[in-house]
Parts: C-alpha cells; sequence; structure tokens
C-alpha cells in the first residue's frame, strides 16, 4: 500500500474487551449472540479518536497489530461544500418552498424532545432564528470560539431547527429544543477528517440523535498539497491520495456502524451528509460525479439536491450521483450571519432538509419507545417518494428520492 511516512493520521480506537464476564465461558468459549452484541455495544461507548503527528512506519505496524485499533486513515482536508449563488428569493410565503415540500408545513411532528447536531462552519448564536435553542458549542478549529464567521454553518442551522422569521418558518424540525454545534471549518485548524471524526463523536457523546454535515473531502486539494509541498510526482500523489481517501471512507463506515451499535447502552445517532457539488449535467461536455466522502461512507446517509420547476423537481444540476435521497436544494432561503437571512444553493442547503425530516421521524417513533438507528433510518429512507419528481428523474440520482415530513397515519 502506498504510504507517506510523517503524514498525520487519524485513529479510531474501541477497548478490547477480552474474555467475557461469565465465569462458564472459557478464555476461547464463542459468546452468544447476545453477549457478542453487548460486547460490541460497549466497545463503542468506549471508542475514541486520536491522532498521530508523525507515524513512523514501526507505528502503523504496530497499529495494524492492535486488537483495540478499528481503522486509522491519513488526516484528510476536508471542505466546505460551497453553496451557489440563487436569485433573489420571491416575495415571502408563510412557509420556505423546502419546508412545504418535505412537508413539514403539515405534519404533526415539530422535533421536539430530539437533539440535533450540525457540524459546520459554528453558529450565529445570537440570530434571532435560534431564540430559546439550548446550544451546546465546541470549536475544534483553534478559532476560539464556535462564531460563524462564513454563513454556511448558520444557513443549515436555521434549516434544520430555525425559528420563524418575518412571519415566515425556514426550520423544518422548528420545536427542536437542544442543538450540538461543533464547528470543524475554518479557524487556523479547521478541515480534516481527524477533526471530522473527533467532532461526530463528540456530538454522539453529547446526546444528538441526528447529526449533519454538508461538507466533503478534498481530493484534489491532497493531491495538489502532495505535489507541490511534497514534491512528489502527480502519479505518486495520486496513488498516495488514492489510498488515503479509500482509508479515510473506510473509517468513517466503522465511524457511522459503531455509533450505530452503541445505541443499546445510548441513544441513537445517525449521520447525514452532503453528496456533493462536483457535477456538471448542463456542461459541455455534461458530466456527474458519485458521491463523496465522507457521505460515500456506508451507514452515512447520503443527500442530492433538488429544484422546484415547473413539471416537477429536478434534480439540479450540480448534484452528485448516487445518493441516498434527496432534499430541496435550490433556492434555499435560511438565517445569515449578523442576524441576516441569505437565498443559497447547493447539497448543502439540501442536507439540512434531510437533517430536519429525521428529527421528526425521531420525535414520532420516541413516542412509541426504544428508538433505535436502524429503524430511524429505515423509515427516514422509506419516506422517500418520487410523485413531485419530474417524470423520469433517475433513480440513481435521487436514491428513495425526496423525503417527507411523519403523519399521524404514517
Amino acid at each position: 500500500m502506498p504510504e507517506l511516512l510523517n503524514q498525520k493520521i487519524v485513529i479510531l480506537r474501541a477497548p478490547s474487551l477480552g474474555a467475557t464476564r461469565d465465569p462458564f465461558d472459557g478464555p476461547g468459549a464463542a459468546p452468544g449472540l447476545e453477549s457478542a452484541v453487548q460486547n460490541i455495544a460497549e466497545r463503542a461507548v468506549g471508542m475514541t479518536v486520536e491522532s498521530d503527528e508523525n507515524p513512523s512506519s514501526a507505528t502503523l505496524n504496530a497499529l495494524r497489530n492492535d486488537p483495540t485499533v478499528l481503522g486509522f486513515a491519513p488526516a484528510m482536508p476536508m471542505k466546505l461544500i460551497e453553496p451557489l449563488e440563487a436569485d433573489a428569493a420571491a416575495a415571502a410565503a408563510a412557509v420556505t418552498w423546502g419546508v412545504k415540500a418535505v412537508g413539514a408545513d403539515t405534519s404533526p411532528f415539530t422535533g421536539a424532545g430530539v437533539t440535533v447536531s450540525v457540524l459546520d462552519t459554528g453558529i450565529d448564536a445570537t440570530h434571532p432564528a435560534f431564540t430559546g435553542v439550548n446550544l451546546v458549542t465546541k470549536d475544534f478549529t483553534g478559532a476560539g470560539s464556535a462564531d460563524d464567521d462564513n454563513g454556511h454553518g448558520t444557513h443549515c442551522a436555521g434549516t434544520i431547527f430555525g425559528r420563524d422569521l418575518t412571519g415566515q418558518r425556514i426550520g423544518v424540525a422548528r420545536g427542536v429544543q437542544k442543538a450540538v454545534i461543533g464547528k470543524v471549518l475554518g479557524g487556523p485548524n479547521g478541515g480534516s477528517s481527524d477533526i471530522l471524526a473527533t467532532a461526530m463523536l463528540w456530538a454522539a457523546d453529547n446526546g444528538a440523535h441526528v447529526i449533519s454535515m454538508s461538507l466533503g473531502m478534498d481530493f484534489p486539494g491532497w493531491v495538489d498539497e502532495l505535489v507541490n509541498v511534497n514534491g512528489l510526482s502527480i502519479p505518486a500523489a495520486t496513488s498516495i491520495a488514492l489510498e488515503g481517501y479509500r482509508a479515510n471512507v473506510r473509517l468513517f463506515e466503522q465511524l457511522a456502524n459503531l455509533l450505530n451499535a452503541r445505541a443499546s447502552v445510548a441513544q441513537t445517532t445517525i449521520v447525514v451528509a452532503a453528496a456533493g457539488n462536483e457535477s456538471e449535467r448542463t456542461g459541455n461536455p455534461a458530466y456527474e460525479i458519485n458521491v463523496a466522502p465522507p457521505a460515500a461512507a456506508f451507514g452515512i446517509t447520503s443527500v442530492a439536491a433538488l429544484a422546484d420547476g415547473g413539471g416537477g423537481l429536478t434534480v439540479a444540476p450540480f448534484s452528485n450521483t448516487m445518493a441516498t435521497v434527496a432534499g430541496p436544494g435550490v433556492g434555499v432561503f435560511s438565517a445569515w450571519l449578523n442576524g441576516g437571512t441569505k437565498t443559497i444553493s447547493g447539497t448543502s442547503m439540501a442536507t439540512p432538509h434531510v437533517a430536519g425530516v429525521a428529527a421528526l421521524w425521531a420525535e414520532r417513533l420516541l413516542a412509541q419507545g426504544p428508538l433505535s438507528p436502524v429503524l430511524l433510518q429505515s423509515k427516514l429512507i422509506a419516506s422517500g417518494t418520487f410523485k413531485p419528481l419530474k417524470a423520469g428523474t433517475d433513480p440513481v440520482d435521487v436514491g428513495a428520492g425526496l423525503v417527507q415530513a411523519p403523519t399521524n397515519a404514517s
């Protein structure tokens, strides 16, 4: 496997429980299914995310043979999935088109009792859209606070749980009372896979039922860094970056799976992430790109973007393909910096719609009994519909379709 020594790595670790506690089980005895599931859950609760700045070849070999190590990967750069400018919003309606499209305006559920997390550029905590919300914030970038100096994180948070602004509803789950906000992009150290993995675990530890991430892995940026900073040839840099890409996908799959596994001893947590804006469906030549990491990791619900147009909703021209579900992502009006608002487009804007719908489903399911991640994710995906989509829409582009909020009958 191509490797670059002295490259910072991120390590996912969980304690090895060793022999079972049952005195009738010998050291080599295979535990029963129930015991095995419990052991996995306990390992998941004890998992940690670590990093090593300058691993040697001996260190890498030791990690491969360490039973407490579930996976490791080079710390790859992560970047904001940059939104696209949109036309000025039409005259304000009572409800934004995205909230209406997912059926949140007619759902009896509000997200009450559900905790959501947004891992992004931070938040404008003083924005009136977040009045009354308990915001648990943490800066992972070295900026000193989780204040949003970009606007992207504030916009996404507004779509998920924002309160009404000047009589217009912008939030899908405006009954959410607690939100866990991690600033993982920006600042002097923001934007790497080790920071994101650490923040995901932190969000889950702080009670997040739903984690929303509108960011992606910067593969071209890392190739450029390996060439321009490390002095590698383009073929060597591409080979090393590709292996790092694969290792990071596997690591995020492990992390998502372990968050699911620990639901028997902690709260359920599911992860929703943007598919990416790298496609150019109307270009010359036109092309489509598959879902970008971390959304590409198995166990994470990836989100494509839809536009509101005549003849039904259409796939946004920039939206990557092979997504799990779809959400409104073009011309989305939400909160912005300094108490303001802005209308922008992107799979970044579609993702918080889906995260908000997930919060509504979580509320509904919690009222019925214990919440499992498999049930929550399956209900979210199964809610997808093609009815509002333009005839002939390719399922490869939108997965199960446009997610829908729960009703009393669903």
